[in-house]
């Protein structure tokens, strides 16, 4: 077994030690979601912390880890009246990004129970991490039903497996702990509210820390163990603390004054529901027993709203979490209390935030001496490097708005702002996909309504009774049965198809020239993009944007699912200059080229938003711009993408040209005015009509975009 990284050596992230503490100390306030940049030691001192929990007493042999003093009654190893215990060290447990249902809940013996009727069942990871830590890193990329499992096995402290008439309940409470990069995606709102505990971590700038960092992760690097050894006697003291603020806990009295705080705090940031009273209630008891008291102080109410209250203040994904600590002041100022809260100036044991355990306010950049923890990477998830260049501003100096330089440059406008988003309807693709699940297109997952069955490719997920039990009955005679039970073999089982959605790339393809209503249209688009990925930021979509204008196309916002770096991106967005329609058409093949070899089973839409007009340099064959645009439209067209043009000509006088474009396409055009509000989204079952009515009429068979 590998040594871990010693808790107290992590350097600095005050914070982040603090809420994985508290709910070591108490398991109620549940979890911790920890947000952070790519090499900030996320990993590192969650694998930490396992080490410092003290033994669990189980029941021994037990499989679900029952405690001898108090066994599940219900436990499917039970029952325990009689049974042994002994001890075992506190299990931390690590749920893959890609792992199944049944590796997360359990798995039922299927051959056993058709032919035999026993409940044969495997324990999942639910149940390896009762009564220990059950850690998930990258929960933003875990898919949405894994997640809503796992939560709410968090929220009853059980997990129910219902398969095929045969049901299982076992314990399964555990130390939630998620990590995430906010830039490769966001959680939903209802899923963040269901972490008790948020923490935002980051590197320090400070040159100090950081040699400390490497001094620290190098020697450790050199001799695990002996690192180890040398931190020791830290370790123990913090365990042994941990041990006393659990025996602590129960005596802790939460006063109306401090409940009054709470509630308080929580309705003047107007959070939604009752789950944050709770945490924090929880929290402010868990900081109380932490330090040592008795009675909850108004510092630990404050504290607690700074861990429990910023990622349900979100009302949609564009909103900064975080808390605004001056109106967080004055709230608990005006409902002092009256009950023997001490306020806060009345010190804890230790002084002042001593011995709380309460970080100081410089948070992640705060001083770090030897016994300050914080690493910053550890394990190859853990390792810094560079960010991806698309992420970087790295718009030329020439093209920054005005009011950023103080001028915009030769013949381009500054940046406009997008209009208001606006809720869009479902976009889809036509066909039947097999991506990676969401709530997009019609596709063949894993999950859904059940439409056929067919024979395993590997190892069985989801059972089709009917069909198996249909391909073992002609054989019983043959296969000797004697008894009630049907003879199954393996090659009876039969895999239940299913159907239902998928995520797609939605591809913008936009005219930032200089031509004619260019402010008005970027407006519009950038207010149509912001609103397809707040759609795209519940339904787990990718969605990217090209713009081109001046001599060149340019890769605006990569495919993405990150809302906030998607909405950064385009508000800074210029427009001016030629209109090489061809260039943005060639870098869209090429976009799409490359994400059809990192993710061949998601499917692309393409929207073109021009007026078809086409200027620039000719090249040395003479080729006109328009006609090297349509030469480009038709390459998309002969790989089967589906795609829209968005009309965006003005004026009494209509040349047509984004129509022939959308010809050349083979997809269908619409006007700029049908790209607001409700319009937009309707526009992609046009796409399905006039792709089935296009290749009807031609006599091919209907393509899969």
């Amino acid at each position: 077994m590998s040594t871990p990284f010693p808790f107290t050596a992590v350097v600095g992230m005050d914070d982040l030690r603090l809420a994985l503490l508290l709910n070591a100390v108490s398991p109620a306030v549940g979890g911790v979601l920890v947000r952070g940049e790519k090499g900030t030691a996320k990993s590192t001192a969650v694998r930490a912390l396992s080490a410092l929990l003290p033994e669990v007493p189980v029941v021994a042999g037990c499989r679900f880890s029952c405690d001898p003093a108090a066994p599940d009654p219900r436990c499917p190893d039970g029952p325990h009246e009689t049974a042994p215990g002994t001890s075992r060290p506190a299990r931390m447990v690590e749920l893959p990004v890609g792992a199944s249902e049944d590796r997360l809940v359990g798995a039922l013996d299927i051959e056993r129970a058709l032919s035999e009727g026993v409940k044969a069942f495997e324990p999942g990871l639910l149940a390896d991490a009762h009564r220990g830590v059950l850690y998930v890193d990258e929960v933003n990329l875990l898919h949405d039903h894994l997640v809503d499992l796992l939560l709410d096995a968090a929220a009853m402290g059980a997990s129910y497996v219902e398969r095929e008439g045969v049901s299982v309940r076992h314990a399964a409470r555990f130390l939630l702990v998620g990590t995430m990069n906010p830039e490769e995606g966001e959680l939903r709102p209802q899923l963040l509210d269901r972490f008790g505990l948020t923490v935002e971590v980051a590197a320090s700038r400070e040159p100090e820390l950081r040699v400390e960092v490497v001094r620290r992760r190098l020697a450790f690097d050199d001799d695990p163990a002996g690192f180890a050894a040398r931190w020791a006697e830290e370790e123990t003291a913090l365990r042994d603390r941990i041990v006393a603020a659990r025996a602590l806990l129960p005596e802790v009295r939460l006063g109306d004054a401090a409940l009054l705080r709470i509630a308080a705090t929580c309705a003047a940031f107007e959070v939604d529901g009752m789950r944050a009273d709770i945490v924090m209630a929880r929290t402010a008891t868990a900081l109380a027993a932490w330090a040592g008291r008795t009675d909850v102080l108004a510092e630990d109410v404050r504290q607690a709203a700074l861990l429990a209250l910023p990622h349900r203040r979100r009302r949609n994904p564009f909103d900064a979490p975080g808390l605004d600590e001056d109106k967080l002041d004055d709230t608990l100022d005006e409902f002092k209390g009256e009950d023997g809260d001490g306020g806060d100036d009345d010190p804890g044991p230790d002084g002042p935030g001593g011995g709380g355990g309460i970080p100081p306010r410089s948070g992640p950049e705060g001083s770090g001496g030897p016994d300050t923890p914080h690493e910053s990477g550890s394990g190859q998830d853990d390792t810094p490097v560079e960010h991806d260049p698309g992420a970087r501003d790295d718009t030329p100096a020439e093209a920054e708005p005005q009011g950023r330089t103080g001028r915009a440059g030769a013949g381009e406008r500054s940046a406009v702002r997008a209009a208001e988003p606006f809720r869009t309807k479902t976009l889809s693709v036509p066909g039947l996909g097999e991506g990676a699940a969401g709530r997009r297109s019609r596709a063949r997952t894993e999950h859904g309504r059940t439409t056929g069955s067919r024979q395993p490719r590997g190892a069985l997920t989801k059972l089709h009774l009917a069909a198996t039990v249909q391909a073992a009955a002609p054989h019983q005679r043959a296969r000797g049965r004697s008894g009630p039970g049907l003879v199954v073999r393996g090659d009876d089982l039969r895999q239940a198809t299913r159907e239902g959605r998928e995520g797609n790339l939605v591809l913008f393809v936009v005219d930032a020239s200089g031509s004619m209503a260019a402010r008005r249209r970027m407006s519009a688009v950038k207010g149509a993009v912001l609103s397809l990925l707040l759609d795209a930021y519940q339904r787990r979509d990718k969605v990217g944007l090209i713009t081109f204008r001046g001599r060149e196309a340019e890769v605006a916002l990569p495919p993405t699912s990150s809302v906030d770096a998607a909405a950064a991106r385009l508000e800074s967005l210029p427009t001016g200059g030629r209109t090489p329609l061809a260039a943005g058409l060639l870098k869209a093949h090429d976009v799409l080229r490359v994400e059809r070899m990192r993710d061949p089973a998601r499917r692309p839409l393409l929207l073109v938003v021009t007026d078809g007009r086409a200027t620039g340099a000719r090249p040395a064959d003479g080729a006109d711009p328009v006609a090297l645009a349509a030469r480009a439209a038709r390459l998309h067209a002969s790989e089967g993408t589906a795609s829209v043009v968005v009309d965006c000509e003005s004026g009494p006088v209509r040349l047509g040209l984004a129509a022939s474009l959308a010809a050349d396409l083979e997809g269908t055009a619409i006007t700029l005015d049908e790209l607001r509000a409700d319009s937009i989204a309707g526009l992609v079952r046009d796409v399905q009509r006039d792709v089935r009515q296009t290749h009807a009429h031609n006599g091919r068979p209907r393509r899969a975009a």
